[in-house]
């Protein structure tokens, strides 16, 4: 019997491999000489790095780059296996987490450190980067990530304006004469899996900006900011950036991506998925098991357990989920073709007593599917 084990990370307690690590060893407990393959695996978010970096064999570079605010801050990006495929979460480099709660601030927070991190992996040789781009501070619409790559965005008396979103009220004009030569031999694909535009009601600051700090006034300065510097994005460079679906995610950094990176924004999932070959690597698997922390009546929408099994039903591969905890419409996973949810809390077991015991309940979760397959 052959299972792959396909998992995303649960929050707070295990990540993806530990949690595929887990869900095995239960797995041999009831089918030992049942043919396992871990593939941890994610959506673009919190844990991509480590997900791809363990399904491919690659590593991890550490950097030191530029915060939301200025400050130096310890980041880290991922080198798949194949050696020529990088892999970035935002998140590392301009993360919300980053930022203490009293100094949010997404008028003057930067993607910069984001920018870093992109040209490092370039410059170490990367012909195609992966980008999650959730869990931002930002609302600059990449225009700091864009300056780290050479791009100079200057007012009216042609001088640099500061690093931010509000300052983009400011943009004059954009110059590209020392844009960062590499980004035409890179392939840049945008995990995003949110499908707002850049501005209005539905847009980046009024949707995104008060989670970050921004007050009624500050997300209407914001917006029109963003609205002024798609303008100039669209009249110099030729690319329409203001209705794009996904260019308000993570402040705008999707758009940025997209008008200075030459981005594609894809579903998180499938990008993951793609550069862990796991269609290649269900061939022949008699099933595999996924799951992530929480299943609810939203993990339809580009979340992992639903990615997974959309993939192995084209294979003919049977689906077993893993959940933390399950929520509201939690049975909508079942119309994407997982026929079963195994949950480690219950009536006996407490969401808190989960966390704190997660690689056990896992591994004791694992050896029930076993039991159920075993010949």
């Amino acid at each position: 019997m052959r299972i792959v084990i396909a998992p995303d990370s649960f929050k707070e307690c295990l990540s993806a491999l530990e949690v595929s690590e887990a869900l095995a060893s239960g797995l041999r407990r009831a089918l030992p000489d049942a043919e396992l393959e871990l593939v941890p695996m994610a959506d673009g978010g919190e844990g991509t790095v480590d997900a791809l970096v363990a399904a491919t064999g690659g590593s991890t570079v550490p950097l030191t780059v530029t915060g939301p605010l200025g400050d130096p801050v310890d980041a880290v990006y991922g080198v798949l296996g194949d050696g020529t495929t990088a892999v970035i979460e935002m998140a590392s480099a301009s993360g919300l987490a980053l930022v203490p709660k009293e100094r949010r601030d997404p008028r003057i927070a930067t993607t910069y450190g984001t920018g870093e991190l992109l040209r490092a992996a370039m410059n170490g040789g990367a012909t195609r980067i992966i980008i999650g781009i959730g869990g931002s501070a930002t609302n600059d619409g990449g225009a700091g990530m864009a300056e780290a790559l050479g791009y100079r965005f200057l007012d009216a008396s042609g001088n640099p304006l500061p690093r931010g979103g509000a300052a983009l009220a400011d943009l004059a004009r954009i110059d590209t004469s020392i844009r960062f030569p590499a980004i035409d031999h890179c392939t840049v694909q945008v995990a995003c899996d949110v499908s707002n535009p850049l501005c209005g009601p539905n847009g980046a600051s009024f949707v995104y900006g008060p989670q970050k700090g921004a007050s009624p006034r500050d997300a209407e300065e914001l917006d029109e900011a963003l609205r002024h510097f798609a303008h100039v994005v669209r009249d110099q460079l030729g690319i329409e950036i203001a209705e794009l679906p996904g260019a308000g995610a993570a402040g705008g950094l999707g758009a940025g991506l997209v008008a200075f990176a030459r981005g594609s924004l894809r579903p998180g999932v499938d990008l993951v998925a793609a550069a862990c070959r796991l269609a290649e690597r269900l061939e022949g698997a008699d099933f595999v098991v996924t799951g992530e922390g929480k299943l609810d009546g939203q993990s339809i929408h580009g979340k992992t357990p639903v990615g997974v099994a959309t993939i192995a039903q084209k294979a003919g591969v049977r689906v077993i989920a893993v959940a933390g905890i399950l929520g509201d419409g939690c049975e909508a996973v079942h119309s994407a073709g997982i026929e079963a949810v195994h949950s480690l809390t219950g009536e006996f077991v407490t969401p808190e007593y989960a966390i704190a015991n997660a690689a056990a309940l896992l591994a004791e979760a694992g050896e029930r599917i076993g039991r159920t397959f075993r010949p």
